[in-house]
């Protein structure tokens, strides 16, 4: 495997020409915005870049892909999906798994109708490290990882991102709103849309790392461990619990160690998780 940021770059840029054509599967994340970046540099314009509209993904998101396809000059699809299907809905552990296995089958359906066969996803060396039963799914639809084929992990994405101008090479990580609903609470438009509005408003304040996790009619704010000392402000107490309880939520409560990545998967068992 390449060792050196400029090695890996190089090796990346081989395994995407090598594909000949390529559909970026695309959410206006860091990993993938860097992928259409790349894809772009080892293909022109036989690389294109696809986005699924889902319930579960913000609007901002949406906009920010597009923002970036106009950057790095790629063709950007969207496809849209108005409905949350069933199994997903029904929010087991696995969840992630049925996510993605509908959502890349209609990319790679998509990009078949363009004469596309090769599907590449933004997963990079450091997902490796975390509960993702999505890429389960993605071996089982032979969807490409060239991220992490490459060595690359998220800090050297953002190098890189840096290094050729990308708006995302700082942007906090994001997950689909699902991730704030705990498993096996069920998910619907409504749960995901007061989550979003609550996202915003922490945005607009001014917090940049959070999540807002859904538990019922309870919000849980994680914000950044070098974020929480704003919340001793009381009239930014005040003005946050305000808002969210007119999105629908009754009560609204601080995670006091902050946030942390994939803090509700500590409900699946370490055993499964590290399978």
């Amino acid at each position: 495997m390449p060792s050196s940021l400029d090695e890996k770059y190089r090796a990346l840029l081989a395994m995407i020409a090598e594909k000949g054509a390529v559909a970026v599967a695309f959410s206006g994340g860091v990993d993938s915005s860097f992928l259409c970046h790349a894809s772009v540099a080892a293909l022109g314009a036989r690389a294109i870049a696809i986005t699924v509209v889902s319930p579960m993904l913000p609007k901002s998101e949406i906009d920010c892909a597009a923002q970036v396809a106009r950057k790095v000059g790629i063709e950007h699809l969207l496809i849209e999906e108005s409905e949350i299907d069933d199994e997903v809905a029904a929010n087991p552990k696995e969840r992630c798994y049925y996510c993605k296995k509908i959502e890349f089958g209609a990319i790679l359906e998509t990009a078949k109708k363009r004469g596309i066969t090769t599907v590449l996803d933004g997963s990079n060396l450091d997902d490796m490290t975390d509960y993702r039963p999505g890429l389960k799914a993605l071996a089982e639809l032979e969807i490409v990882s060239p991220l992490r084929a490459a060595g690359l992990t998220k800090q050297d994405i953002r190098d890189l991102s840096k290094r050729f101008d990308l708006p995302t090479w700082d942007k906090p990580a994001f997950a689909c709103l699902a991730s704030r609903i705990p498993y096996g609470e069920r998910i619907d438009r409504e749960k995901l849309s007061r989550v979003e509005k609550a996202e915003i408003l922490l945005r607009e304040k001014g917090f940049r790392q959070f999540r807002v996790r859904s538990h019922g009619d309870i919000a849980r704010i994680e914000v950044a461990p070098e974020e929480r000392r704003r919340f001793f402000d009381e009239k930014l107490l005040d003005s946050v619990s305000r808002s969210f309880k007119s999105y629908g939520f009754l009560y609204v409560a601080l995670e006091l160690e902050g946030y942390v990545m994939g803090n509700l998967n500590r409900a699946i068992p370490a055993a499964i998780r590290m399978a």
